[in-house]
This record gives structure tokens, sequence and C-alpha cells, in this order.
């Protein structure tokens, strides 16, 4: 087994019987995968596909009935490489009379660490949080999402090298989520593995670098992000400083070339960009009142004519490729251009193997907690 694989598993399938032993469901059929050391990889699929039944094979909770995993080059069966790992569960179950302090100390007691470093440990993840100002509270008055954080620091009291997270963003609110998907990034930088399940398919586009579609059990689809959302049929150009002249000489040189022009327009940013930049605005000048200034709409907005074969205005996946990211360079004053029909030379240029990134939001500085409201902002 290659050393850099952290999780394989080979024709691995899973069946649930009845107590006559008959078969209820296939949750997993014949799941071939293979997890990479220093990669988030997100696993994806709708209620019921297999998705936490493959975590807990992983972890050697349940048995698989045919096939096999493996975990660090063992069997997903040895007890002893769950000391590597760290696991969040969708459901946070943890003690409610317990302290932060108290359920660190305790779950690092479960890996027989010495006192002095379960105290040291625990100090730094309560920080690293940001829960040091209810350390000493008990769980029971924690928010949704400070016990998902608290949740997210027990999966990390060994220093694991390979981290499972079932829904890490079930319960927080947009400025606990932009934090969850930074802190993961952070983990990712300092070469832990992460293995994430959700629902909630922004965020795993925005930290993920590969994915796995499962649906009724079988792998549906695998691959780099960057490379499974790319439109090959459509070139996207993102500039700034045009005036509505050149604009529409742009689009007019795109057409005379062979193209066609599906949107000419400014770009808009995401809703989250734009909450988490009113309550980072607000925190740092409180008592002002932030408000964005509605601008009337470009001149150069072009559709494609309706009178164009299959030409349907600005489609969903227009749409989509015409979204700026996180930059706040396009948001104000930028133009994007989204047009297709390019010739076979620009079509075999982007097809070669050069590989490329995918886009995610800037790491943002850390966001400060309020310990008056006692709650996740």
């Amino acid at each position: 087994m290659d050393s850099d694989i952290v999780i394989e598993t080979r024709n691995l399938t899973k069946v649930y019987r009845d107590f006559w032993g008959r078969e209820k469901v296939r949750a997993l059929k014949a799941l071939d995968l293979q997890i990479r050391r220093g990669e988030i990889f997100g696993l994806l699929g709708p209620n019921g596909s297999g998705k936490t039944t493959t975590l807990k094979l992983i972890l050697g909770l349940i048995f698989p009935t045919s096939g096999e995993v493996l975990v660090f080059g063992q069997d997903a069966r040895e007890v002893s490489k769950n000391e590597r790992i760290g696991y969040l569960p969708e459901e946070t179950y943890l003690y409610r009379f317990l302290t932060a302090e108290e359920t660190l100390d305790f779950y690092g007691r479960l890996f027989n660490m010495p006192a002095m470093l379960r105290r040291q440990r625990a100090a730094e993840l309560i920080e690293m949080v940001e829960l040091g100002w209810a350390k000493r509270r008990q769980l029971r008055e924690y928010s949704k999402g400070m016990t998902r954080r608290i949740g997210l620091a027990q999966a990390l009291i060994n220093d694991p090298e390979l981290l499972l997270l079932d829904e890490p963003t079930t319960g927080l609110d947009p400025m606990g989520t932009r934090w969850m998907k930074d802190f993961l990034l952070k983990l990712r930088d300092q070469g832990k593995t992460i293995v994430m399940c959700s629902h909630q398919l922004e965020d795993v586009q925005d930290v993920c670098d590969r994915i796995g579609i499962l649906h009724q059990g079988e792998l549906k689809e695998l691959g780099r992000v960057s490379d499974l959302l790319k439109i090959r049929d459509r070139t996207e150009i993102q500039c700034s400083g045009l005036t509505p002249e050149a604009e529409r000489e742009v689009c007019a040189t795109i057409e005379r070339l062979g193209g066609k022009v599906h949107f000419c327009g400014n770009p808009t940013t995401t809703l989250e960009e734009l909450f988490v930049r009113i309550i980072r605005e607000s925190e740092a000048h409180p008592g002002r009142r932030v408000r964005g200034v509605a601008e009337p709409p470009s001149p150069a907005l072009v559709s494609a004519r309706a009178g164009s074969s299959g030409s349907t205005g600005l489609s969903a996946a227009s749409r989509g490729a015409s979204t700026a990211g996180p930059s706040d360079d396009f948001s104000s004053g930028g133009t994007v251009f989204t047009s297709s029909g390019r010739s076979d030379s620009t079509q075999k240029s982007e097809n070669s193997p050069s590989g490329s990134a995918s886009s995610r939001p800037s790491a943002p500085e850390g966001h400060p907690t309020s310990p008056e409201g006692g709650r996740n902002r």
C-alpha cells in the first residue's frame, strides 16, 4: 500500500439484515476508494446513500459484509489505529454537566494522556475553537454552535493524523460556518487528512480538494472539485476599468470571431461573503450603520438574442459562471464576459493536463466572540 494513501476501500460492501438474516438494505455496493494524505475529501450524497455507513466502517464500529477497508495500511478492524483518528459525529453527544475543560480532560483520559499533557492540550484547543470565555460553563448552557465547536475540540484532543467529520457545520450560524471552513483549511495546511460528509454543498465546494458522490450505495462520481465544476464549452474573462463603449466593443469582437456572448455585466459576490463583511464592519465600528448602495444596472448588460439558435438568455450555468469569488476587486467595479463557441485549438489548450487549483475564499482573520451574549454570533 502506498504510504501516501491514508484510506483505501476495496470492493467494500455492507448489507444490513433483519433478525432472520434476510437482506434488509444494501448500504454500500462494491466501493473502491483511495484518500491521500493531506487532502480534504468530501463524501456527498442524499440521505441513505451510505455516507455514515462508510465512516463507521472506516472507524471499525461496524464490519463489512464483503471487501475490505484499510486505514494507515491496517485493517479497519484493528482498534490500535484509532489512536491516530479524530471523529466528530453528526450529533454531538457530550456530557451536559461537564465544563469544556472537564470534557476535554475526560476524552484525553481515554487516550491515556498524562495529566500535564491533557491540561496543556485542553487549554490550546479551547483557545483554538474560541471558547476561552466559556471554558468553565457547563455544556448544558452552550448553544448548538458552541457545542459543535467543543465537539470538534474533542476530536482533536489526541492530535490525530486523520479527521472524520459528519456534517461539521450543522447548527452553526454564517459566521461560525465561515470559521469552521477556515479552521479546516488550516488543519489541512498542517498536514492532516480530513474526510467530511455534508449536505451543505457550498461548504464542500469551498474547502474540499476532491469529492465522491454516493447514491444508493454506489460511487457515481469521483474527482477534483475544480475539474468537476469546470464548464468546458464556456470561457469567462474578468476585467475592470472598461467603459460601456469598450464593453460593447469586446462583445462585438467575440461575436465577430464566431463566439456567442451569454452574459456581460457586473459579477455578484455570495450571500455568505456579504453577511460576513457586514458583521465584521459592524464589529469594527460599533454604532455605525452599515448599508449597501444599490447601483443602477450597467448599460453594458447584454443577453443572447431570443432569435439566436440555442439561446436561452442567462441560463443557470451562465449565472454560475458569472458569479465572482470572494475577491472584492470584481464585486464593485468589474465586468465579466461569459461566452461560448471557442475554436478547437482553444478547447485543446484548456483540456491540457496543466492542473488547476480550486477556488476558495481567502482565510479571514479570527472572528471575535462576545462573552456578553453567551452564544455564537
